[in-house]
């Protein structure tokens, strides 16, 4: 379903991708509505999904965990399905997407350290091959989704 978004909930829509917690009498002054009206633009969007909720950015380095990585996994056949239902009891995985192309998982994990990473891969190698990309740096995280023309 597409939903059509006005340019004032587009305006909103960024300021809370921005900080979340920024309060409906900023936002309103920023986009030249009320408190209340600002409130009741935020719940519609609640309503239809737009926005799907909101969550606090934690670091990985400053909560001990030193190894930040994107692993992918090419499953072996019937492992699909066991995987799928045990990658979501996984505490390192923070991220996973079934995907097209060779490799059916990218995961985003954070882990203690090498050996931490080690013990991961062989969770995960009775359910197919994996590919280990050790993350350096964020270039782009998180974001917003902005308006696009056309």
């Amino acid at each position: 379903m597409n939903i059509k978004i006005d340019d004032l909930n587009w305006k909103i829509l960024e300021c809370l991708q921005e900080n979340a917690r920024t309060s409906f009498a900023d936002i309103g002054r920023k986009v030249g509505l009320t408190p209340p009206a600002v409130a009741e633009r935020v719940k519609k969007m609640e309503d239809l999904e737009i926005l799907e909720g909101y969550t606090a950015k934690v670091s990985h380095a400053k909560t001990g965990h030193q190894l930040k990585a994107i692993i992918t996994l090419r499953a072996f056949m019937g492992k699909l399905k066991p995987f799928l239902n045990t990658v979501i009891d996984f505490k390192e995985v923070i991220n996973c997407y079934r995907i097209t192309g060779n490799e059916n998982i990218v995961m985003e994990v954070v882990l203690k350290d090498q050996f931490h990473l080690e013990k991961f891969i062989d969770k995960l190698i009775q359910y197919g091959e994996t590919r280990t990309h050790i993350i350096l740096s964020n270039v782009v995280s998180n974001a917003p989704i902005l308006k696009r023309d056309g």
